[in-house]
């Protein structure tokens, strides 16, 4: 018994994989695809094609990467990549169903809303993990252009988002790289601008890695 009388918590702790490294993988992914669509590298009768790509690789890692992000206990991660994770499908269903080069009110407003909840989940993220806090903005800036682009916006909407897909494809890339390198040598090789709790996951103390888990979601009586 502690000293208030309370029993003692006991938790043991799942070594997990950083989620981030499939998430990044299936965004690079997705973002050259999608944007192979937008600025016309693609024919608009290929929007079938990008359809199924889109459901079968980026969502499904993301997805993935979803659920072990919040079985680390990083909610704010694990709500950003499920978001992208959906917006990808239904981008992908949306392309499978529809004519090729036609426009979707509903497509648009589900792209401006997801745009918007990411960016919010992004700015959380980025308060420990700034890298992938920033391509988490510029995913999200990038569904919200489509979105405009959808609801009856002209033509420059639609290639800004695609070359905002290619800044947000050599961003995750680099993520992808860097991340993967720190979990192999467990420690930043490349810069990842961790800080905070984000760097005391990595480079911190055992006592700082696991600091406040008794009171994570999952251990106390109600979430």
């Amino acid at each position: 018994m502690d000293g208030d009388g309370a029993p003692p918590a006991r938790i043991f702790l799942r070594p997990i994989g950083s989620p981030l490294t499939i998430a990044m993988a299936g965004l690079a992914i997705g973002s050259l695809v999608q944007a192979g669509y937008d600025l016309h590298w693609l024919k608009a009768s290929q929007g079938h094609e990008v359809g199924l790509i889109l459901i079968s690789v980026p969502f499904l890692l993301q997805a993935i990467a979803c659920v072990f992000a919040y079985l680390s206990r990083d909610g704010a991660a694990g709500a950003a990549i499920g978001v992208l994770a959906t917006g990808w499908l239904g981008l992908g269903l949306v392309h499978l169903a529809s004519h090729p080069g036609s426009r979707s009110g509903a497509l648009g407003l589900m792209l401006i809303a997801a745009g918007g909840v990411l960016i919010l989940s992004a700015l959380a993220v980025a308060n420990a993990k700034p890298l992938p806090g920033l391509v988490f903005v510029l995913a999200g800036v990038r569904f919200v252009l489509s979105g405009i682009f959808e609801l009856g916006a002209a033509q420059p909407w639609v290639h800004a988002a695609g070359i905002l897909s290619l800044v947000v494809l050599g961003l995750a890339a680099y993520s992808v790289l860097a991340f993967e390198l720190e979990g192999e040598q467990h420690e930043p090789v490349l810069p990842t601008f961790r800080r905070g709790r984000g760097r005391d996951a990595v480079l911190g103390e055992p006592a700082l890695q696991v600091d406040g888990a008794v009171g994570e979601a999952g251990v106390r009586q109600m979430t």
